[in-house]
């Protein structure tokens, strides 16, 4: 049985292409520096304004409630769905992106949750969110 006599190379890592990279890195960080020092160079005034707020803040969303009966109801006044279309329409007149919130009963037709979205969609609303509440640990689907 032959014996090896020869032995193994050890691999080497080579740092040239490393260290080509980091010189060329402080190249271009030493030439953004002193582009950035050029500019500071001009003694200029610059304008003053006073810090700019909207007009107006966004409405907060306006939020139908569903019961399970299938009747809607806004800030606690129970509404037809007509009588929610207009007040919506005219809510959108005033603030064009008005969103609404549909917090529907979790027991209820799903059909009257379906009617007033239809009805947002006739009132040209077309930012509205499903109210859910999420599972805590202990519950199951």
């Amino acid at each position: 049985m032959p014996l090896r006599t020869e032995s193994l190379e050890e691999p080497q890592l080579n740092l040239t292409p490393m260290i080509d990279i980091v010189f060329l890195l402080i190249i271009f960080f030493m030439v953004g520096t002193r582009f950035s020092e050029i500019e500071q160079q001009y003694d200029i005034e610059l304008p003053t304004a006073s810090i700019v707020e909207p007009m107006t803040s966004r409405p907060d969303s306006i939020v139908l409630n569903v019961a399970r009966t299938g009747e809607v109801s806004i800030d606690g006044e129970k509404l037809s769905l007509p009588e929610v279309q207009s007040r919506l329409e005219a809510a959108r007149k005033a603030y064009s992106e008005q969103s609404v919130l549909i917090r529907g009963d979790g027991e209820g037709m799903y059909q009257s949750i379906v009617d007033v979205m239809d009805v947002c969609h006739k009132a040209q609303i077309h930012r509205f969110s499903l109210a859910f509440q999420p599972f805590t640990s202990g519950d199951s689907p």
